[in-house]
């Protein structure tokens, strides 16, 4: 008999049919979540599950699933894992970590570079038919990238890749990490380790990469943005959370720091309204993995896991090893 399994959201047909090739596949196809106690419906009989960021998997869950064994996020993060209640349960948890590297960095790029150039302002402003002609002082003044210092908050995977891709513009690249890294990994890099408060001081492009934790809660709240240039930008691609958002709107509105590019919300997607009213910030709704090939190869990944845990095997990104004794 096929072990039972759920897909608590919408993924491509492929990773379904991989899935279909070995459980059977209770499939919620709808790229919305499902309410909390539908999900802990749907999962009282399953072994397995593939699961979102928005899916929240914790004591309450556990105690009506009795036969679970492995839930497998599709995603870098886990913050919607309570890791310590998976594990005394004796379920194994894993994540997608490695394959969305390389575009997280090209999207932090992006937002590096439509901060500083302004580029979604002036897009709509071109669209409101305001433009009637080129001026060399045309108020559109933005800041040079090349030549500047970037500065990354948790060096992990993606904040190496996008270490690497500022050599282009010829920056100078600082980094703060708990650990620093190996100094190979930073000749690669081309990135000095300094003290948070040198980050902040220093940094004219502030990359956040950190997960969340309770411990990275509002790890830049209205002390750190105080502490940064009046010319500097802030760049989120991480988490939500990470950022006090109410003392980020203040330090904008104040004009406080250049401005603020924003992958990622407090209580996302009900973002604080007041970022909508500000010129000085790019928005974008949490697309930083983003991409068709990119997504596949996470969904792809979080079944390969579950496929590994259900087998008998160890999964490849297991999250909590101590349940298998290791």
């Amino acid at each position: 008999m096929k072990a039972k399994v759920l897909v608590s959201r919408a993924v491509f047909p492929e990773v379904i049919e991989r899935l279909g090739a070995h459980f059977e596949v209770d499939y919620h196809d709808v790229d919305a979540a499902l309410p909390p106690a539908q999900l802990a419906a749907r999962l009282a009989d399953k072994q397995g599950a593939i699961t979102l960021l928005s899916d929240r998997i914790d004591a309450a869950v556990l105690a009506g699933a009795p036969g679970l064994k492995a839930v497998c996020n599709v995603a870098v993060g886990y913050n919607n894992f309570d890791l310590a209640a998976i594990t005394q349960a004796g379920v194994m948890a894993t994540n997608t970590p490695g394959v969305l590297d390389d575009t997280t960095a090209d999207m932090a790029w992006a937002l590096i570079m439509s901060s500083a150039r302004r580029i979604v302002s002036a897009d709509k402003w071109v669209r409101a038919g305001e433009w009637l002609g080129w001026k060399f002082h045309d108020g559109w003044f933005g800041n040079d990238v090349h030549h500047a210092t970037l500065g990354i908050l948790g060096m992990g995977r993606i904040g190496q890749a996008v270490a690497r891709r500022a050599a282009g513009f010829e920056m100078r690249v600082i980094y703060h990490n708990r650990t620093r890294l190996a100094a190979a990994d930073e000749r690669a890099c081309r990135a000095a380790w300094v003290e948070k408060e040198a980050l902040l001081r220093q940094a004219d492009f502030l990359v956040l990469l950190l997960p969340y934790s309770p411990a990275t809660h509002h790890a830049i709240g209205a002390a750190e943005l105080a502490l940064m240039k009046p010319t500097a930008h802030l760049i989120n691609v991480a988490r939500g959370g990470i950022v006090d958002d109410a003392a980020l709107i203040a330090a904008l509105q104040q004009q406080q720091i250049a401005g603020a590019a924003l992958d990622v919300f407090e209580n996302e997607p009900a973002l604080d309204k007041r970022f909508c009213g500000l010129d000085n910030v790019v928005l974008t709704p949490h697309i930083g993995s983003s991409s068709r090939a990119t997504r596949m190869s996470m969904a792809m990944l979080a079944a390969d896991n579950l496929i590994a845990a259900l087998s008998g095997q160890r999964p490849p990104n297991l999250l909590n090893p101590e349940v298998l004794g290791a």
